[in-house]
């Protein structure tokens, strides 16, 4: 699989972002550079599409598969396709505060420690459900980095 392997603070000058969004608390050195020129409306979309895609881990195709299922929900498309980023396990043991970042959550559930609704659940991109129930392993538990 593709992943990401350029630096998150040069990524996240490019894109604007600051880096706590992504769990990272570094404070870059070096002055951002500001243009005076106005990005076109593409530009400002393909921006907005880029951020989305690197603060939730999404490479391109998983991206245009949400967008496509987004698009047959009802409602407005923008806000399915981040209500189904949202519910991706990865970004679901984030929020629960069980990871520093969406990328120390993916690993800790491709290692096997999480169970979804009492069976073990390793595959990261599944979108679940309202009223799912997300529980630590038993012998997870004992693991120095679950003791807290």
């Amino acid at each position: 699989m593709a992943r990401y392997t350029e630096p998150i603070m040069k990524r996240c000058k490019a894109l604007g972002l600051e880096p706590a969004v992504l769990g990272v608390f570094k404070k870059s050195k070096r002055n951002p550079k500001k243009s005076n020129r106005k990005k076109s409306e593409y530009a400002q979309q393909l921006q907005e599409k880029q951020k989305a895609k690197f603060v939730y881990g999404v490479n391109e195709k998983q991206f245009r598969n949400l967008y496509a299922r987004a698009e047959r929900m009802s409602g407005q498309t923008g806000w399915n396709l981040l209500k189904l980023l949202e519910l991706r396990f990865d970004n679901v043991v984030y929020r629960m505060g069980f990871a520093r970042t969406r990328a120390e959550a993916r690993q800790l559930i491709v290692h096997g420690h999480f169970l979804l609704n009492g069976e073990k659940a390793t595959i990261p991109s599944m979108t679940l459900e309202v009223g799912d129930q997300v529980n630590v392993k038993q012998r997870s538990r004992q693991n120095g980095f679950f003791a807290s």
